[in-house]
């Protein structure tokens, strides 16, 4: 049975706790958080304790920690964490700084210990099942890749003014998918960006709509479309065009009724948010990570995984500033 300590105590936190205590080979018996009655309160309805972050990584008892807490952290973290002979999973993304990242790497990788970053939508049934079908051949060479990623809304200013900005925050999970997807990294990244949703975005120095333009070595190109806010829902996609055909991942629907009538067919909207969208990804994520740790089995995202996407949002807030191409290798 696989002993775990969750540091962090807020929304994430309580879908990995989901995810821990619903294997059969893990136990969650640890929460910490900034705010200890936040850390008690998740604690308690998952039958662990709450302790001090200290404590909970120099407790050898503890086999891995589980770091949601807030990104300015994960690097301290996991140092910490691995050198006290611990296995990590992290919350994306590694880092606000890239420098600070590839130290954090070398750090790592000098302990030894497995460190998995959490890229949750590589672990959602149908993009699995596009990468799949992409390496079974199915549609030939790739082409043309397309990703879509829209919120139904904006999160709060004061959360936009400390997450990094929509390249780090958000997109990051688009530039994972796009490697995960192509199984390479790109020569060069494009983007434009502006604020058209809320103009307070923009006076926090942030964007909430962005376009970003990938060329791959081989002259592959991938298209990653994000918006703060789709009115209809979380708008989640992905589109290969390739060689002998195409794939399409689409959204996942409130429900899969359709109305056809006089006035024309209707059917449900996407799913809400991310909770509904992915909570069986992030279930197979750390279904994923105890496999690794307990069987000796390959982690399926590694931390270098977490800082090339950093890179690569680091490239992109470079373009979008520049409205100049950035080659990744420069970065």
């Amino acid at each position: 049975m696989l002993k775990v300590g969750l540091l962090g105590a807020g929304r994430i936190a309580g879908v990995h706790a989901t995810a821990i205590t619903s294997h059969p080979q893990s136990e969650l018996v640890a929460v910490s958080d900034f705010y200890p009655e936040a850390a008690e309160k998740l604690a308690a309805q998952y039958g662990a304790v709450a302790r001090s972050t200290d404590e909970i990584i120099a407790d050898p008892a503890i086999d891995a920690v589980l770091i949601a807490t807030s990104t300015d952290t994960h690097s301290d973290l996991m140092e910490a964490a691995t050198r006290a002979g611990k296995a990590v999973l992290c919350e994306k993304p590694v880092d606000l700084s890239l420098e600070r990242a590839r130290a954090c790497q070398n750090v790592v990788d000098a302990t030894g210990r497995p460190v998995m970053i959490g890229f949750n939508r590589r672990f959602d049934t149908n993009f699995g099942a596009l990468k799949a079908a992409l390496a079974g051949g199915e549609i030939g060479k790739a082409e043309l890749l397309s990703i879509t990623s829209f919120d139904p809304a904006p999160p709060p200013v004061a959360y936009i003014k400390v997450s990094g900005g929509i390249f780090r925050d958000m997109m990051i999970h688009d530039f994972d998918m796009a490697n995960f997807i192509m199984g390479s990294a790109p020569v060069s990244i494009s983007a434009t960006a502006s604020s058209i949703v809320d103009p307070d975005i923009g006076a926090a120095g942030d964007f909430d709509t962005a376009i970003v333009t990938l060329r791959y070595a081989g002259g592959e190109l991938a298209v990653i479309k994000n918006s703060r806010r789709a009115v209809y829902g979380y708008d989640q996609r992905v589109e290969l065009l390739g060689s002998e055909g195409l794939l399409q991942a689409q959204n996942m629907l409130e429900n899969t009724v359709v109305k056809s009538g006089t006035d024309g067919v209707t059917g449900a909207k996407p799913t809400y948010f991310f909770l509904e969208r992915y909570m069986q990804a992030y279930k197979a994520e750390w279904s994923a990570f105890v496999a690794a740790i307990t069987e000796g089995a390959a982690l399926p995202v590694t931390l270098a995984d977490g800082v090339l996407a950093l890179a690569m949002a680091e490239a992109a807030t470079k373009s979008a500033k520049t409205g100049q191409p950035v080659l990744l290798a420069d970065i």
